[in-house]
Parts: structure tokens; C-alpha cells; sequence
């Protein structure tokens, strides 16, 4: 893994990442960011509902880099499928650091630029088919408000630095505002994280994860 600018590394898929010193975590796998996020969130989490809904509301628990809801928007318009697209994040990164990441031009969609500067707390309608709504809060102090989402992007930190958004407890609230039969997918598929989900009502599937990655978790809300 090359080193590059300030806390940006490049993984081994070609996509960039960034590195979190404080919580001594890349938001990406190394192995790579761009594979990572299409295997987990796009053909596991939303892949699935492209015929089960007439529009998909998505809740991302970590909006991080971006790269997500970027993906989310560029399925969207392919499949012209209008998206609300609903994430939170405690701990934004710099406009700056969002300029330097590559992932626009890796899979020819342009607007990450356009979700980082996007308002706080509204409705930001990015285009026909994606609605952006960023947060910029705690997982612990967010209110759905009412909205039932069909898919929930799960990419918080690792347990290991964040275990307090890996519990029952945690996971309970994220399933009172998940609709019955939508999904949680997430990257982590530790043992206590499956006992967990079981827990707060979810059926757990083991899934072949990405390069590097053995297996991913997507909990069904039952």
C-alpha cells in the first residue's frame, strides 16, 4: 500500500482510502476500497431491491469518504431507480481530502464533490434519481423520525475501536427504523456482531466477502 498526501493511502485495488490516526483505522480495506464497498453495499444491499420497490430509501451509518453514497448514485441513475439516500457521520472529512480522492474518476461518475458540500439536516436533490439527507451526528442521538429504510449501509468503525455501535442495544435501534425483510449489510462478521443482530431481530447470512475478506454479514430484518 503506497503512501500519498496527508492521511490518503492507495489500496491495492487502485481506489484510494484514508487513514483515521485517532481511531488508528482506514475507513476502506487495504486490499481495496472500490471492490469493498461494490461487493458489500451495491450487490448484497441494494442489488437485491431493484424489483421490490418503487423507490429504495437507504440509511448509511458512516458517510465517511463518500464512496458509498457515490456508488448509490451512480445505481441509481443506470437503473433509474430514485433513491433516498439518508447518512450520518460524526466526524466529517475536510473538502480537501475529498478533493483528492480518486473514485469519480475509477467509475465515471462525477458528484462526490457535490455530496461532501451538500447542507447538513435537508432534503439535497442531487438529481432525478438521488435524494441526499446528511446528519451530522451520533448513531446514539438520530431519529429516523418516522421513515422505515429498506437497506441500512452498517460501515462503522471495527468493534475493536467503536464497540459501542457493534451492540444488541445498538443494533435494536438501527432495526426499529429498517423495514421488515429489508437488509443490513455490513463488512464485519464477527461472532459477537452475528449474536448481536439475532438479538435486535435479525435473521444473519454469512456471505463470500471481497478480495481479502473471507466472509460479510447481511441481517434480514424479520
Amino acid at each position: 500500500m503506497d503512501s500519498l498526501p496527508s492521511r490518503l493511502f492507495l489500496t491495492e485495488d487502485g481506489s484510494h482510502t484514508l487513514y483515521d490516526p485517532g481511531f488508528d483505522q482506514h475507513y476502506h480495506s487495504i486490499h481495496g476500497s472500490l471492490q469493498e464497498s461494490r461487493r458489500i453495499f451495491i450487490e448484497l444491499g441494494i442489488d437485491p431491491f431493484l424489483d421490490k420497490a418503487d423507490e429504495i430509501r437507504i440509511f448509511e451509518m458512516g458517510l465517511g469518504t463518500g464512496l458509498n453514497a457515490l456508488l448509490t448514485w451512480q445505481w441509481a441513475e443506470q437503473h433509474r431507480k430514485p433513491v433516498e439516500y439518508v447518512g450520518i457521520e460524526a466526524y466529517p472529512i475536510s473538502d480537501a481530502e475529498a478533493e483528492q480522492l480518486n473514485y469519480g474518476a475509477l467509475v465515471g461518475q462525477d458528484g462526490l464533490a457535490s455530496v461532501h458540500q451538500a447542507a447538513w439536516g435537508t432534503p439535497i436533490h442531487l438529481s432525478p434519481y438521488f435524494t441526499l439527507v446528511k446528519h451530522q451526528t451520533l448513531l446514539q442521538h438520530f431519529s429516523a423520525e418516522g421513515t422505515l429504510f429498506d437497506v441500512i449501509y452498517y460501515d462503522a468503525f471495527a468493534p475493536r475501536v467503536q464497540p459501542e455501535l457493534w451492540t444488541a442495544e445498538t443494533f435494536a435501534q438501527v432495526a426499529a427504523f429498517t423495514k421488515t425483510g429489508g437488509y443490513l449489510v455490513t463488512y464485519c462478521a464477527k461472532s459477537d456482531v452475528q449474536r448481536a443482530l439475532r438479538s435486535a431481530g435479525f435473521r444473519v447470512e454469512k456471505h463470500p466477502g471481497p478480495w481479502g475478506k473471507r466472509h460479510v454479514l447481511r441481517g434480514v430484518k424479520e
